[in-house]
């Protein structure tokens, strides 16, 4: 597991490329945010999580825990996934809109830019809201 990095992955460059492509600047692995985000936009008070489907217990197949070791694994993932709500509830009250793009999401394709572009307009719904009013 010490191999494992946890920043840098491909998931997380395909997020950060799509939304440098489209005018968004942001700062990564911030280490003094709960849960040092993978990537924060101050400008809009908005964090993302790129979370793996396996780390984070995703509802999807890549999610499947190993057959060896299920008590680890089972503690291992549980306790990944009650830090992951302790975090997000701490950067909501410090006022941050928390966003998470799961790997399965841009795995594909296909449903990569739907899904990045769904994450655009969340991230984005507040400011237009300011702007129009």
């Amino acid at each position: 597991m010490s191999k494992i990095s946890g920043k840098e992955t491909k998931p997380e460059i395909i997020v950060r490329k799509f939304l440098f492509s489209k005018g968004f600047r942001y700062r990564k692995n911030v280490s003094n945010l709960p849960g040092k985000p993978d990537i924060v936009l101050p400008k809009y008070k908005s964090i993302i999580f790129v979370h793996g489907c396996f780390w984070h217990n995703h509802n999807c197949k890549a999610a499947k825990l190993p057959d060896t070791r299920k008590e680890f694994w089972t503690k291992k993932i549980s306790d990944n996934k009650t830090r992951d709500e302790k975090n997000r509830g701490v950067l909501k009250k410090m006022g941050w809109k928390v966003f998470i793009v799961w790997e399965c999401e841009i795995k594909n394709k296909n449903n990569r830019e739907k899904r990045l572009e769904l994450l655009i307009n969340q991230i984005t719904q507040n400011e237009q809201l300011f702007k129009t009013s």
